[in-house]
This record gives C-alpha cells, sequence and structure tokens, in this order.
C-alpha cells in the first residue's frame, strides 16, 4: 500500500542553453482511528507501539507530507500531528505536533543521490504510518529498534544492487549537540520485482558519559508469489555494551518476524504476522519481571478497502515465559491478547 497523490503540478522552464528542467509537486497524506479490546482488560499490557488502550475509541495520527522535486535537488517535509506522532518522536516535546521527516537531497547522477536532514529508518519490516503496514499493532521488531535517523546519507545504484552509508545523531534525537554520531548502512539486492533482500546495519556510541555503545544488524526479505499472495520476513539483533561495576558487559535483545499476505481481491486482503522476540538480558519487554524471556506473538489482521478507506479489523494472541501482563485484579498472566478495530483513510 502507498499513499495515493492529492496535488501533482509539473511545470517546464527552458534555460538559454535550450536545457529541459522539470519541477514537480506531490501532497499525499492520511489520519486514523482505532477501537481496542485488551483481553485481559488492561491498557499496560500492550507492550508494543501505539496501541496502549483498553475499551476506548482512540484517535490516532493526521499526517501530511510534501515532496518536492526540481531537476537534481529534491524536499521531503513530512509531518504529523497526535498520539502516534508524538510516540513516535518521542525524544521530541510533547506537543503531539511532530516532524516525522525533514530533508533535502541532490542526485548529481542518476545511480547517486545524497540526503541531509531527518528520515525513518531503513532498519526493519514495519513503517510508522499505518496504511503503509498490513497489521495494525506494531511489531515488537519495530518498536524496540531505530524510528529514525538525522544526519546525512549517500545513496548509490548500480543495477540490481544497492549500497547506503551515512553518519546521524545517535537514534532517535533530531538534535544532539556534540554527542558521537552513528554509522549507518544498508545492502540492498532485487534479484527480480518479486523478490528483495535488505541487509542494515547501525553502530555507534549513545550516551558518552557511561561509554554505552549499540550495534544492530537486521535483514529483511520480501517476496512476491503471484497476485494474491506474498511474503515479508525481518530478523534483527541488537547489543548494548557499557561498563557495569568497572567491567564492560553486553546486554542483547533478538527477534524475527514472519509475514504471510492473501489478496483475493483488490478490496479484500489478509495477514497473519508469527513474531518471536527474546529479551533474555531485559533490556524492554522483561525489564519489570524476574527474569528475561521470549515472547510469541500471533496476529492476523484484515483489509478491507472502500475507495481511499481502510478497515482493518485485528485479532492478536500473546505467549510469554513469565508473568508480564496482568489481569484486572493485578494477577500476573503470561499470556494476552485483544481485539481491535481500525479506520485509516488515505489521500
Amino acid at each position: 500500500m502507498s499513499f495515493l497523490p492529492l496535488l501533482a503540478q509539473e511545470t517546464e522552464t527552458t534555460t538559454e542553453a535550450s536545457t529541459e528542467k522539470k519541477s514537480t509537486t506531490t501532497f499525499s497524506g492520511m489520519a486514523d482511528v482505532y477501537y481496542r479490546w485488551d483481553f485481559n482488560k488492561m491498557a499496560g499490557n500492550n507492550k508494543t507501539s501505539f496501541t496502549n488502550s483498553h475499551n476506548s475509541f482512540e484517535l490516532g495520527m493526521i499526517s501530511g507530507k510534501l515532496e518536492h522535486k526540481w531537476d537534481k535537488v529534491g524536499l521531503v517535509a513530512d509531518v504529523g500531528f497526535g498520539q502516534r506522532a508524538e510516540d513516535f518522536s518521542y525524544n521530541d516535546a510533547n506537543t503531539r505536533f511532530i516532524i516525522k521527516q525533514l530533508n533535502v537531497s541532490y542526485s548529481p547522477k542518476d545511480w547517486l543521490k545524497l540526503t541531509a536532514g531527518s528520515w525513518a529508518t531503513h532498519v526493519g519490516y514495519e513503517l510508522v504510518d499505518p496504511n503503509l503496514n498490513r497489521n495494525y499493532s506494531m511489531s515488537y521488531l519495530f518498536s524496540y529498534g531505530p524510528f529514525f535517523h538525522t544526519g546525512v546519507k549517500a545513496e548509490i545504484t548500480t543495477g540490481k544492487h544497492g549500497f547506503m552509508v551515512g553518519i546521524a545523531n545517535p537514534t532517535d534525537l533530531k538534535s544532539a549537540n556534540d554527542a558521537r554520531k552513528f554509522f549507518i548502512g544498508q545492502y540492498s539486492f532485487a534479484a527480480s520485482d518479486a523478490f528483495k533482500a535488505y541487509v542494515n546495519v547501525l553502530a555507534g556510541e549513545d550516551d558518552p558519559s557511561i561509554d554505552s555503545k549499540t550495534f544492530q544488524g537486521d535483514v529483511v526479505l520480501t517476496a512476491g508469489l503471484s497476485d494474491k499472495f506474498s511474503l515479508g520476513a525481518n530478523a534483527s539483533v541488537n547489543r548494548n555494551t557499557y561498563p557495569v561495576a568497572g567491567k564492560k558487559e553486553s546486554f542483547t535483545w533478538w527477534g524475527a518476524a514472519g509475514y504471510i499476505n492473501f489478496d483475493p481481491t483488490e478490496s479484500l486482503g489478509f495477514t497473519l504476522r508469527v513474531e518471536n522476540f527474546d529479551d533474555k538480558d531485559q533490556r524492554n519487554v522483561f525489564a519489570d519481571a524476574p527474569k528475561g524471556g521470549s515472547v510469541l506473538a500471533t496476529t492476523l489482521s484484515t483489509n478491507i478497502k472502500i475507495k481511499s478507506l481502510i478497515l482493518i479489523p485485528e485479532i492478536r494472541f500473546e505467549n510469554a515465559g513469565e508473568e508480564i501482563y496482568e489481569n484486572k485484579s493485578g494477577a500476573g498472566k503470561k499470556t494476552n491478547g485483544h481485539f481491535l478495530v481500525a479506520a485509516v483513510y488515505q489521500f
């Protein structure tokens, strides 16, 4: 799924040397709302991004994206307003109005693109805008990986191969005065229009005051088997190293997710996501548990498309190695889930 352009304007000017240049402006956007029922009737049982509610009608985000290109230079300005936007840019002031992406680019050659500013991360399978995902609730891999980067990057395309390298602020920071920078990189391979593979990395010092360093490696695969069936896969490992009692210690989380998409018609689709997320070192999901463990989450979402509107009924079940959920009486539970229905409008 992709944004549908509301406005596309193209102008042409001719220089004294009779060189033709084209200017293109595109505006697109989306808005989403949802209702979620937690099976244990506790909003806090949600351990992933954006759907932190129970038995409540919720507003997600309204988003607008302006893209302008003139000859070899371009601009992307992408803003969001709402709780989803605020959660995405959690290090910024809590205004609910967020610059999601803002960057300028220059392509001196067809095979080379240079970009400076802020952009959504290359790591992972899922994206912040719900109309670009098949499941409405987010994976653990998305929720505990990077959201965006701010810096500079170069992208090179040669045949079926693509390369990206860049230098950025520490993860999810639009401003980081005098902080150490992160290296980010990607290798992509498009065997065909139906099969694509991505290998992603990031590494850097996220907190110089305690000599804390982070490395993350990530792989994404997509495959179109037919007009009705497609597959996706994502695997990632994150390692954080910092001194503990004078000795450097390493803490790791990792996860893997698979996606099966079935579209019997143009207006109806189903996506099954199965994800295993391991947090044995208690870095995130099991931070408050007696010991670390893993979560197996299974999510089935339906996509019903009515023109620019997408309705997403969804059911999700989770099984954890420890009692990280609780019921209304406060008793610990190893299992949880939800039913939700979302409405996403794109323009």
